[in-house]
């Protein structure tokens, strides 16, 4: 598949059933992203995975909270995933290694808990993002008391995604011209065979693009700040061995996006959505 080509049959999908006007600027807020599925042997996405041991450098500390380890979630290998993200992220980012304050899976040590219960799950200290040169990267054996999940190989097909129905993305398409009286439900309807469409995100595994909140809700990033301005990096649903907890829901990271631009993933937060 090809970026450019792809997303030119989206606007011409959309433009059959929006008119041409409103789906330039609907698809305007496509990102390209990918759906994760189980890999075939022979068929993972280079070393992108949940679970399983961190790759990371040698010498980098595993990431902790109030002194407690966090647990590795999943790696994303974006040397492989960079060619259909355009110039998102900087050149040679590598593995992305997902950790997250595991209180909940039935793995997690009963001390965890007592940390969590003692933040917000949108807590930065909570979940933590750390990059590592895919060819400096080592896996790395997790602590004491830190879950380790069976690794399950991640095939990556790419796509793009649009804003789910209560994203605030969807404000900037409300003001634009010839569009005021759309809202997310008036398009919904009219792209009803919106899963039809070769190159549409549907998955509820995905890389990068834009993240589905089953629970009507949308990011919750630092007060004051603006959600259009992050960019979301992964999200997993709850088929998983690991748990959110509660009564479920799934997991989301996010980043401001001149952060991924600049490779800081140090100011990637963790955006769950409970039920």
């Amino acid at each position: 598949m090809d970026p450019e080509i792809t997303l030119t049959a989206l606007r011409d999908f959309c433009a059959d059933r929006l008119g041409p006007q409103v789906a330039t600027r609907f698809v305007g807020l496509a990102r390209p992203g990918f759906e994760l599925t189980e890999a075939e042997p022979g068929q993972a996405a280079g070393r992108s995975r949940f679970g399983g041991r961190a790759l990371l450098e040698p010498g980098t500390p595993w990431p902790t909270c109030d002194g407690f380890p966090l647990s590795l979630l999943a790696v994303l290998d974006t040397d492989v995933l960079a060619p259909w993200l355009g110039e998102l992220l900087p050149a040679g980012t590598g593995l992305l290694n997902f950790f997250v304050l595991d209180g909940d899976s039935e793995q997690s040590d009963p001390a965890a808990c007592e940390v969590a219960l003692a933040h917000q799950s949108t807590d930065p200290r909570v979940g933590r993002v750390i990059a590592a040169r895919a060819a400096h990267a080592v896996e790395t054996r997790a602590p004491a008391r830190s879950s380790v999940f069976e690794p399950v190989p991640w095939a990556a097909s790419p796509g793009f995604s649009l804003p789910d129905a209560f994203d605030p993305a969807w404000d900037s398409l409300a003001r634009s011209p010839g569009a005021e009286h759309l809202d997310s439900y008036d398009i919904r309807t009219a792209l009803s065979d919106w899963p039809e469409q070769p190159g549409a995100l549907h998955a509820d595994d995905t890389a990068f693009g834009r993240p589905v909140f089953p629970t009507g809700s949308y990011p919750t990033v630092p007060a004051g700040e603006d959600p259009n301005r992050y960019h979301h990096l992964l999200q997993l649903s709850d088929h998983h061995e690991w748990s959110i907890g509660g009564e479920g829901g799934w997991m989301h990271w996010s980043i401001p996006t001149d952060a991924l631009r600049a490779g800081d993933f140090g100011r990637a937060i963790p955006t769950p959505d409970h039920w």
